[in-house]
């Protein structure tokens, strides 16, 4: 009898689990079983107004609901976690924290330490960096800058498509990672 292999997914900034439908779909076919954990605050309408309590939610936050999240699942053995973006940065702190048999990182957001605002990320990030109290309010980013940082490769129907699922996003969190806060600091 083998052992029930799990990954863990863990989206992006202004995502959901949604993102990884098709890892999900390729790594169930192949006897993995996945799951697709909602951020706190992101399981709602796109349309919808975000939760006011969003702005002020911290990495520290999200990593404690994954911790809890993995812990409830009760996995025979660490499960297996994979992160994009904002995702693979929470990945990484739980990988520190003991929670994980093995990491995949899918361009990661940068922990502490290493610097990552060049020109491309001030630009896509613009909108909501340069906006006064954005460290402590939901924000999203308009259109052009999704395309621009993070869409390019995407034909305009599926840039529409992905754009028209995304939420807010925690000021808080993106402060976390733009500027070296302790809840970046891996070890």
């Amino acid at each position: 009898m083998s052992v029930e292999q799990n990954i863990v997914m863990i989206h992006g900034m202004w995502g959901g689990g949604w993102h990884w439908e098709k890892f999900k779909n390729f790594f169930t076919e192949k006897g993995y079983k996945c799951h697709t954990p909602d951020l706190r605050y992101h399981n709602v309408a796109p349309q919808a107004g975000p939760d006011p309590r969003l702005g002020t939610t911290s990495l520290i936050h999200y990593v404690r609901d994954l911790e809890d999240y993995i812990k409830s699942k009760a996995f025979n053995t660490r499960p297996i976690i994979m992160g994009h973006s904002m995702g693979g940065l929470l990945a990484q702190i739980l990988a520190a924290r003991g929670a994980a048999s093995a990491l995949v990182l899918l361009t990661p957001a940068a922990p502490a330490g290493i610097f990552s605002l060049h020109f491309s990320v001030i630009k896509t990030f613009w909108p909501v960096l340069f906006k006064w109290n954005f460290w402590k309010n939901p924000h999203a980013l308009q259109f052009e800058n999704f395309v621009y940082g993070m869409m390019h490769l995407m034909n305009e129907n599926d840039q529409q498509k992905h754009y028209g699922q995304c939420v807010h996003e925690s000021g808080k969190a993106a402060t976390e990672i733009a500027f070296w806060q302790p809840a970046t600091w891996i070890d």
